[in-house]
């Protein structure tokens, strides 16, 4: 028996059908090992030697392995074709030699870049030994993060409380986020002002033309920058005579764009569909892992981590075939169209991502997928067609005017330039299938023909319009353009990008508002902090360099123990360099850099750092227990104490007072209990407390409310919660509304439900809480009278265990379940974008947390022994453990 690995258990079941019963196909699980988070487990004292360690999953999982190699004929590593991949194979390879269960089995490395019966083939016809150079490349790049990770870290957490961690790659993407926000925060707004002309053609055909020069000078975008200057070129406008002074007609070519690589496939999924990265690449893998399409389970794309915009000759053929058969020859180039990449690292320059078989039409596989897997197919496809489709033709057509006021030969005479232009489509080609979404706002003008004009032919005016604009700061950046920016500076690697943006969002360091990418003040402390004191780490050049060192590991080009000596040997020394940096030193350098953040420019000509309270003392950036805040220099005196993100103009006024350097602030009295208020920062972030004690009375802040906005008479309204709102209108019981873990709900009884984003749990009215109780009241009734579960969204068979796998909506959150065991989700993961091969991680994972089986049901002891407790019971109870007794067959059975 031959035993090929993959990684996941999807892979495996296809793959096992197109080898037969001489393979047996399993799956790792992804990675089996890997470095202990704990200090140590890259020793650079040791020449980097690295400490690999299985946890409980991975050792399993190895265990099982072994016994399936004992005996084999053939070990058979099929991982991904990547550095990745490369190093999944080369653990599993090492785990196992460690366990000597290698002794006599031949081991060989195939890949394939599509998941289709003859790329397998032939690849198990072409076996390789594992790429040393792959393996050292990824080795370089664990130890260069975990060196970065467990060394910088601790000295934010010593310098800088609250920060979390820093990495060498996400710090430097973060950076870019924390940039363009200042970039948005400095941003003047400036008017100016557009002058449009409304013409028309002795025929009647009408179009517009916009103003671009006076009087010999030209007129850019931002010239017209006051309504007086606007309404006196309306005047002149109003009053001119117009004629066409040139026409100008050029034809031009538009060419399809290359097809998919990793990083271009998730801006182009963003755009369209809104697909986070991460969300993209799960569902670009079970397309790639295969799907079953009419009985045959088969891959639909080739390898989706890739730089590569190349395409298999055998493939191009076939799309050209395609075209002309579905578009007509005019749709098909003279010759193949060829792309190429700037990518520097051969090795991992595979196929771009397209169909396997691009017969395969959308439409046609549409039914056999998911919603989301069919619309990402369908772009693949398409762009994948597109690529080799013939440019589509232009006519891109010029018109300038002369506008005369008044006759040039008077006193009073002036000329006015206009200008009108437009592109038309003259032959569609790669256009008819495919269009790409652009990040800008640009003016499109495909398809605003213009009107047949001659030079020297008189134009009527039918409408002049000045318009007000205001220049707008740059946007901030989207998933898709901040990936788009990452690998234009050479930051990270396919594979990396989308781990890398959902780092910082775990990490609490940027949060998505209307799908942009906005910096929370941690991660900008962290920016501040690291540009202060370690900015050469955060430079976009040295990362950059950093990974072009990477890929000459991989290219045999540079010694990766060599590379790891001179990282480390400037990056001690900059470590070093803060072992007596003082607290006070770190605030200062951050008042200075985070200044127009926290202390912008009021337009008033006040000092924005003048204390609102006192009006003498200084604000300045703070350091307390649960992080950064801004404090008076007049404390204890003066309490005043904001966040750190500055209030607006309107509230500055207004500023709480009363604050201590550790975020506590007193609100008043309870006038009840003469009980003092406040309001705090906590592990979980601000709540309002009642007096002090081992159980004062605490509530929770409502989502969206700050605790600067927090008074005496709200405060007491959050504690006085759970309150009666309402009377059910058939069982004439109470409803409440309070605050719980989850936030604000009212209740019935046993009847809980949650409260909407717009409601506001202090002024819900009766018939808003009765309306929502009815509401989760009137579905299926389940077990102490709950509203049953929703049937959850099946995922599919177990692909070793059998049975359905589902994931559920509980009470405490999304789950996963299968037979008995029920694997919550990890924080952050929304269960529309969970796969089998998570799905099952987590199953495995529970199962054996639990000490139980997947399949559910109580774990026996391997020798058939009760556990102590167990023992102990049946001893207390003789009479009814000899009631019944077993017989031989039922035991055997057992």
């Amino acid at each position: 028996m031959n035993v090929v690995i993959v990684e996941s258990p999807a892979k495996a079941k296809t793959i096992n059908k197109y080898l037969g019963s001489d393979y047996e196909v399993v799956a790792s699980f992804g990675h089996v090992r890997d470095l202990p988070a704990k200090d140590g487990s890259v020793d650079p004292n040791a020449d980097f030697a690295m400490v690999w360690e299985a946890d409980g999953r991975g050792a399993k999982r190895i265990g099982e392995i072994a016994k399936m190699v004992k005996g084999a004929s053939k070990l058979i590593l099929a991982t991904d074709p990547d550095r990745e991949g490369e190093a999944i194979s080369w653990h599993l390879l090492e785990a196992l030699r460690d366990k000597r269960v290698l002794k006599d089995v031949p081991v060989e490395r195939v890949t394939f870049n599509a998941i289709t019966k003859q790329a397998v083939l032939d690849a198990m016809a072409n076996p390789r030994a594992i790429d040393v150079d792959l393996v050292e490349a990824y080795l370089a790049r664990r130890a260069l993060d975990y060196l970065v990770g467990f060394n910088l870290s601790p000295v934010l957490w010593r310098k800088l409380p609250g920060a979390r961690s820093a990495g060498r790659v996400q710090s430097v993407a973060l950076r870019l986020v924390c940039e363009r926000e200042a970039e948005i925060e400095r941003f003047v707004k400036r008017e100016y002002w557009s002058l449009v002309a409304t013409l028309a053609t002795p025929r009647a055909e009408s179009f517009e033309a916009r103003l671009v020069g006076a009087d010999g000078q030209k007129i850019q975008r931002l010239d017209v920058g006051t309504e007086a200057e606007a309404r006196a070129f309306e005047k002149a406008l109003n009053e001119a005579h117009f004629a066409v002074a040139a026409v100008e007609a050029k034809p031009a070519r538009r060419h399809p764009f290359p097809p998919f690589t990793t990083s271009t496939l998730q801006q182009e999924a963003s755009r369209k569909y809104g697909f986070a990265p991460n969300r993209t690449m799960q569902i670009a893998q079970r397309l790639y892992e295969g799907a079953d399409i009419g009985g045959e389970t088969v891959g639909l794309i080739t390898y989706m981590r890739t730089d590569g915009v190349d395409v298999a000759p055998e493939a191009v053929a076939e799309i050209r075939s395609l075209i002309g058969k579905d578009f007509g020859a005019r749709y098909v180039p003279g010759a193949p169209r060829k792309y190429t990449s700037k990518v520097k690292n051969a090795q991992e320059a595979h196929e771009a991502i397209r169909p396997t078989d691009v017969r395969r039409h959308p439409r046609d596989v549409a039914r056999f997928l998911e919603p989301e897997q069919a619309r990402l197919y369908e772009l693949i496809w398409k762009r994948t067609v597109a690529s080799q489709m013939e440019s589509a033709e232009l006519e891109r057509t010029t018109v300038d005017i002369i506008a005369t006021v008044g006759g040039l030969g008077s006193s009073l005479g002036r000329k006015l330039d206009l200008r009108a232009t437009g592109q038309v489509v003259k032959f569609d080609g790669f256009l008819t299938l495919y269009t790409e979404d652009r990040d800008d706002d640009g003016d499109d003008e495909d398809g605003k023909r213009l009107p047949a004009m001659t030079v020297g032919e008189k134009l009527s005016k039918q409408a002049i319009a000045a318009t007000q604009h205001f220049t707008e700061p740059p946007p901030r950046y989207s998933e898709a353009s901040l990936v788009k920016r990452m690998e234009e500076l050479g930051i990270g690697r396919p594979s990396t990008y989308a781990a890398t943006l959902q780092t910082l969002q775990d990490r609490d360091y940027v949060r998505v508002e209307k799908k942009r990418l906005v910096p929370e003040d941690k991660g900008r402390l962290v920016i501040a902090f690291l540009e202060n004191f370690f900015n050469r780490y955060v430079e976009y050049g040295f990362t950059a360099a950093l990974e072009e060192q990477l890929d000459l590991v991989s290219n045999h080009e540079l010694d990766w123990k060599a590379l790891l000596r001179d990282f480390w040997r400037d990056f001690t020394a900059a470590i070093d360099s803060t072992k007596e940096l003082r607290v006070a030193d770190v605030l200062s350098a951050l008042n200075e850099s985070l200044g127009p953040h926290i202390f912008p420019d009021r337009g008033d000509g006040t000092n924005p750092r003048l204390c609102p309270t006192c009006g003498s003392g200084t604000l300045s950036l703070k350091l307390g227990k649960f992080g950064a805040f801004i404090g008076c220099s007049n404390y204890p005196e003066c309490r005043y104490t904001r966040q750190l993100a500055a209030p607006s103009a309107d509230a500055v006024g207004d500023a709480p007072a009363g604050a201590s350097p550790d975020g506590t602030r007193r609100l008043g009295e309870d006038p009840d209990t003469g009980l003092e208020v406040t309001v705090r920062d906590g592990r979980f972030g601000p709540y309002i407390q009642l007096g002090e004690g081992d159980k004062p009375k605490r509530s929770s802040l409502p989502k969206g409310l700050s605790p600067a906005e927090i008074d005496i008479e709200r405060a007491l309204a959050l504690l006085a919660l759970p309150k009666e709102v309402a009377v059910h209108p058939e069982s004439g019981k109470p409803i409440l509304v309070g605050i719980g873990r989850y936030g604000p709900y009212v209740q019935h009884e046993r009847t809980y439900a949650n409260l909407e984003k717009d409601d506001d749990v202090l002024a819900i009215g009766s018939n808003r809480a009765i309306d929502l109780i009815v509401a989760k009241e009137s579905g299926a009734k389940g077990r102490f009278g709950r509203a049953a579960a929703a049937p959850g969204r099946e995922l599919g068979e177990h692909p070793t265990l059998g049975g359905p796998v589902t994931v559920m909506a509980g009470r405490y959150g999304p789950y996963v379940k299968h037979g008995s065991v029920n694997a919550t989700l990890p924080k952050g993961k929304a269960p529309d974008s969970l796969t089998m091969d998570e799905a099952v991680q987590l199953i495995a994972a529970r199962a054996e947390a639990a000490g139980s089986r997947p399949k559910g049901g109580r774990r026996a002891k391997a020798n058939g022994e009760a556990k102590p407790a167990a023992r102990a019971k049946s001893a207390a109870k003789p009479k009814a453990a000899a009631k019944k007794a077993v017989k031989p067959a039922e035991k055997a059975k057992t």
